[in-house]
């Protein structure tokens, strides 16, 4: 099975050989890229794991917005994952409450509060589950200013939801919808990739005047930890970052990706003096062309990665944009390394992921393409 599986999941315009990589390799790449990053502030510091970043968002919004409330299923409980803890003993049950199963509901009840002012923090429990909820987003939500002719809006919504492998999640509890959310104008699309991240770009994605849905790499809920700012501090909405500086190929990515990403760096510029610049979109919705084609315009080369399936993927859009604005210094195709187009596997989603070793071949290949 796990053979028959590999065979589908080649990278574009490769072989289809693939070096799998394991859960503990990954959890071990993961945990030892966050610790080597810096803190983006020069604010007094906390060592948080991804979870406690985003609990401690929670907290500082909470603290400074009286309007700010916090609701979805078992939120009070302190969540499925934990990121909500303390908060309805903090600020108690008006401001923290559980919403029954529906995630329809709960979008539909997010947006009436932020239409009436509030600040309205929904989480959907798992990324899986939010597409009950699609009506509410697409159709209500992020057409809201639009339809009323600027009168009104929503835009104090935002819907928090954990995304993506998880070791043993399977097909409804590992997903990566993201792309779904990106063809709706109106809405915003964040993915944070570190601790520090997660809590800047939550309390930007908070005061943003767009609803925002902001996806949670579960996989580094735990895994990813570093020192992350005490208090208020905003990451922009928009602005990606160099994760890491290179002037052979350019290598995008997002969330959880974004270590896979640099781990195959390390990997090839200590193997084969291959240097990778790495980038950081941080936000799907709008995301920094800028940054991206600047970097494409000095390597010619690119290579994009994510979690969801090839076909109509986020990576297609990335690289159609870039294809269009830097075709002349490009010296390979661009590449994209994805999830296979099928359901998301149990027992195989160590070889569904697009691991380490699947992007070093992608880098060995657009490196010496000629």
């Amino acid at each position: 099975m796990l053979k028959t599986l590999a065979s589908k999941l080649c990278t574009e315009n490769q072989p289809a050989s693939l070096q799998l990589t394991t859960l503990r390799q990954l959890h071990s790449a993961v945990t030892t890229l966050a610790d080597a990053r810096t803190t983006p502030s020069s604010q007094p510091t906390k060592r948080l794991n991804l979870c406690n970043a985003v609990n401690d968002a929670l907290h500082t919004v909470l603290d400074a917005d009286p309007k700010a409330c916090v609701f979805g299923e078992d939120v009070a409980f302190g969540g499925v994952f934990r990121c909500t803890t303390g908060l309805l003993d903090k600020y108690g049950q008006h401001r923290v409450f559980n919403t029954p199963l529906s995630e329809q509901g709960i979008a539909g009840f997010g947006i009436g509060l932020a239409v009436m002012g509030y600040t309205a923090i929904a989480e959907i429990q798992f990324a899986d589950y939010i597409f009950p909820a699609f009506d509410q987003l697409v159709n209500e939500a992020a057409k809201y200013r639009y339809r009323s002719g600027g009168m009104f809006n929503c835009g104090g919504l935002t819907v928090r939801a954990p995304y993506g492998a998880v070791g043993h999640g399977g097909h409804y509890h590992s997903q990566s919808p993201e792309a779904f959310f990106t063809h709706v104008p109106g809405l915003k699309v964040v993915i944070p990739s570190s601790p520090a991240e997660a809590k800047g770009l939550l309390l930007s994605a908070i005061k943003d005047p767009d609803p925002v849905v902001f996806f949670e790499p579960k996989m580094m809920y735990r895994t990813a930890v570093e020192e992350v700012p005490q208090g208020w501090y905003t990451i922009p909405l928009g602005v990606g970052r160099r994760v890491a500086a290179g002037h052979d190929v350019t290598l995008v990515g997002w969330g959880q990706q974004v270590l896979v990403l640099e781990a195959a760096a390390r990997k090839v510029a200590a193997e084969e003096g291959i240097t990778c610049d790495v980038l950081d979109l941080r936000t799907l919705m709008p995301w920094d062309v800028g940054l991206v084609e600047e970097s494409v315009r000095r390597t010619g080369r690119l290579i994009v990665s994510h979690e969801a399936p090839l076909t109509s993927g986020f990576g297609a859009e990335v690289v159609a944009t870039i294809s269009r604005r830097a075709f002349s210094r490009l010296e390979a195709p661009p590449l994209r390394v994805c999830g296979a187009d099928t359901p998301f596997p149990l027992v195989a989603e160590p070889a569904y992921l697009p691991g380490v070793g699947r992007v070093v071949e992608a880098i060995r290949a657009t490196a010496h393409y000629r």
